[in-house]
């Protein structure tokens, strides 16, 4: 009669240099990512909580910030003129899933300089028909903050905006393409309006940071994750069954 050998057998670890070599490759990448974006998470927190920070304190007048130039979000208080001769849209803007532009227009200020400010959103449904908004004349008081500076794309020399064709649609901001064509010493940064009660103010529901710091936590957790599994894998396909003195695997007559 056979009998099967009932007994497990002893496994070992020892997996092979190619499961070395794509361990030992692939770990502290996904490692690195996820530092980095635990990393970023931190700048995004400290980021938010600057501004916060920030809105806290008293709007400054653009004559006390001349000489150089402010903070990231700084809240200011703008007195003055907006010149409707040149306007530009930023193009590619939407609001809950609707196309749209951002409305910028140059300001004068009565402390002398010019400044490019963002009044807000309009949708832009219907690409043959320009978007209808108003320039309020007379001097304003406007309610604004400090926004980062945004990556060059748009260049005048292939598509130039003249009198004749404001308001131009533009796809990125770019000041010193701008200050060029219009012939006005605009300021080297620009801000946007935050202050409700003013003809000026079009849709200000500005949307959030590009990604928040739990967003990337979550892909912190996700690289994290994958680090572990990785892990766990190569500890599971590293042990192998142990045949060491036992050369025969034939079972065993009765």
């Amino acid at each position: 009669m056979l009998l099967a050998d009932s007994s497990p057998r002893s496994r070992r670890f020892a997996p092979g240099w190619p499961l070395w070599v794509f361990t030992l490759c692939l770990l502290p990448v996904l490692l690195g990512l996820g530092s980095w974006q635990l990393q970023r998470a931190t700048e995004k927190q400290t980021m938010q909580a600057s501004i916060d920070a920030l809105h806290q304190t008293p709007a400054l007048p653009l004559a006390a910030v001349t000489q150089q130039p402010p903070t990231d979000w700084q809240p200011l208080i703008l007195r003055g003129h907006l010149d409707r001769q040149h306007t530009w849209l930023l193009d590619n803007r939407t609001r809950d899933g609707q196309a749209g532009v951002e409305v910028l227009q140059a300001f004068h200020d009565t402390s002398g300089e010019w400044l490019l400010v963002n009044r807000g959103w309009l949708p832009w449904p219907d690409r043959r028909l320009a978007p209808a908004f108003n320039t309020p004349a007379g001097e304003l008081q406007l309610l604004a903050e400090k926004v980062p500076a945004n990556s060059a794309g748009w260049r005048p020399g292939n598509r130039q905006c003249g009198a004749q064709s404001t308001p131009c649609v533009i796809a990125q901001l770019d000041l010193k393409a701008l200050r060029a064509e219009s012939g006005i010493a605009l300021q080297d940064w620009s801000v946007r309006l935050t202050g409700e009660g003013s003809a000026a103010v079009l849709q200000l529901d500005w949307p959030a940071l590009p990604m928040s710091a739990s967003r990337h936590t979550g892909y912190a957790i996700q690289w994290f994750s994958l680090a572990a599994a990785l892990t766990a894998l190569f500890i599971w396909a590293g042990f192998r069954p142990d045949h060491r003195g036992n050369n025969n695997d034939e079972p065993h007559r009765a």
